[in-house]
């Protein structure tokens, strides 16, 4: 009976420390060098695994489960704010929406540790262990219309890995991140074999960053970003609403600039009802003087699908040219959509939530004029549909223009003072990265930023302020060999992997 205690005391103890393990894990991707530091905590994660012995299937899923919940709840617990700050939901169905989320989110790593129990610990382990985790992710951000929001690929931009992205994309960042950590744990047998390979991977990655696939293209052109900071209760009253279409109005035509980019739903207001004068003011103004002009707003549909009359919608103006118009394709789930079955708890809210109608996977960019040079194209994205990485290569390997700008707005004053705006900005960066392309960042609340084809931050206008940030920008041309073959590398090199993996241990049939 004793060394049973003694075992359960054990057991639980390991358990504690997963929980632990997770939350640093979280926590170390806020700060600087975050990317390098997480290698050698998830190094520690597998000995504890391997240490606990867990040979049944059904207990190393529930460790990577209980390792994975500590990880989603400290990583996304600033939805509790848009819930119960915001949407005034009660604070126990708020931390219960919360820990399920995270609970979802962990069965994925759940699903990538059982590597470890199912397969006997051998040189491939590693390797096994990366797939697995590659293949995971994956899927993680394709269920369920996909959130694959804090993986370990955008704590690389801080990391030994983010030069990997303009070839094999976040997933490669992941795939060497997670071999690094296994590799580490095996400096006390192998030291040699194991630091060598350590450090040619990191040296090798170091050494692709000088290696371009894009080129900067015209001159330097000027934009212009406005920041409102405007929270979502004010907005809901009339009046709050159109205190911010005015202030949005008067300083997109305040002072010129190449291009002038307002966020997400800066006119919170359906377009066939905002003032007859606003639209027809910004177009005279974007004519006078050669400024591109692009703000968010509520579409109205033409001809209203069966989802919604009303779309998520950034609307760009330029001098003397038709309206572009975007209207956001990957909407989020009980925000911008309701999924089946789950009215009640979209009642639980005091917010005015719809369901839109989805845009196209691939529509035009946003071709910004600009004086005496050729134009530039910008792809555009809404809200968090720039954490999508192969969707985002997707449209720019399609489209008939040459890509040389990513756009993004977007409104986190949902999420209060948290660390979402922080999170989405190296989602951004990893995005970048990826495509090689100069990125624009307009926010309601921040983080307003620039960012270069490097992933590195140009300028941004601190969080909670009413400011604009004025800069000069160099577009970019150029394909990356991410954009030109998205995932399918490092997807196909990972189920090699894992079918070589099973054959070893006999379990192919």
């Amino acid at each position: 009976m004793t060394n049973q205690l003694k075992l359960k005391f054990s057991q639980i103890s390991a358990f504690l420390f997963l929980i632990s393990l997770g939350v640093l894990l979280a926590v170390l991707a806020e700060i600087p060098y975050g990317g390098w530091l997480q290698i050698p905590v998830l190094s520690v994660v597998w000995w504890l695994l391997i240490k606990m012995n867990l040979r049944s299937l059904k207990n190393c899923f529930a460790a990577g489960l209980i390792f994975g919940a500590g990880y989603f709840i400290s990583a996304l617990w600033w939805i509790y704010i848009s819930l119960h700050d915001v949407g005034g939901m009660n604070a126990v169905l708020s931390c219960t929406a919360v820990v399920l989320l995270s609970s979802y989110m962990a069965i994925y790593f759940s699903i990538a540790t059982l590597s470890i129990s199912y397969f006997k610990i051998n040189k491939l382990s590693g390797l096994v262990l990366s797939a697995s985790w590659v293949l995971a992710e994956y899927l993680r951000g394709h269920i369920f219309t996909g959130f694959p929001w804090m993986g370990f690929s955008e704590a690389q931009v801080n990391g030994p890995f983010g030069a990997i992205a303009p070839y094999l994309g976040g997933l490669g960042c992941i795939f060497f991140t997670i071999w690094t950590s296994w590799q580490l744990l095996q400096v006390s047998k192998k030291p040699f074999f194991a630091f060598t390979g350590i450090v040619c991977l990191i040296l090798g990655a170091h050494m692709l960053s000088y290696w371009h696939f894009t080129t900067p293209i015209g001159k330097p052109f000027s934009v212009k970003l406005i920041q409102g900071n405007f929270s979502p209760s004010f907005v809901f009253m009339p009046e709050g609403a159109l205190q911010q279409i005015r202030f949005y109005s008067l300083n997109l035509s305040d002072t010129s600039a190449d291009l002038i980019v307002a966020p997400e739903t800066a006119f919170p207001w359906p377009t066939d009802n905002l003032p007859i004068e606003t639209l027809n003011k910004l177009q005279q103004f974007a004519n006078n003087t050669n400024s591109n002009l692009l703000f968010g707003a509520i579409g109205k549909q033409l001809n209203p699908s069966e989802v919604g009359e009303f779309s998520n919608r950034a609307i760009g103006l330029r001098p003397s040219a038709p309206a572009f118009v975007y209207d956001k394709s990957h909407l989020v789930p009980f925000g911008e959509f309701i999924p089946p079955g789950f009215n009640w708890f979209i009642k639980s809210f005091n917010v005015p939530l719809s369901n839109f109608s989805r845009g196209d996977k691939n529509q035009a960019p946003f071709q910004i004029s600009l004086n005496g040079q050729l134009p530039i194209n910008a792809v555009v994205t809404i809200c968090y549909e720039d954490i999508f990485g192969d969707e985002l290569a997707t449209r720019i390997r399609n489209s008939s223009d040459e890509i040389n700008l990513l756009i993004n707005i977007t409104n986190l004053a949902w999420f209060g003072m948290s660390q979402a705006p922080m999170q989405q900005l190296r989602l951004s960066q990893l995005r970048s990265l990826e495509t090689g392309l100069p990125s624009l960042r307009s926010t309601n609340t921040g983080i307003t930023a620039i960012l270069g084809p490097d992933g590195k931050v140009l300028g941004q206008l601190n969080q909670f302020t009413q400011a604009i940030l004025n800069q000069n920008l160099q577009a970019f041309t150029g394909k990356t060999l991410y954009v030109l073959w998205g995932n399918t590398p490092i997807l196909t090199f990972s189920c090699l992997i894992l079918l070589f993996g099973l054959y070893r241990n006999r379990y192919f049939l």
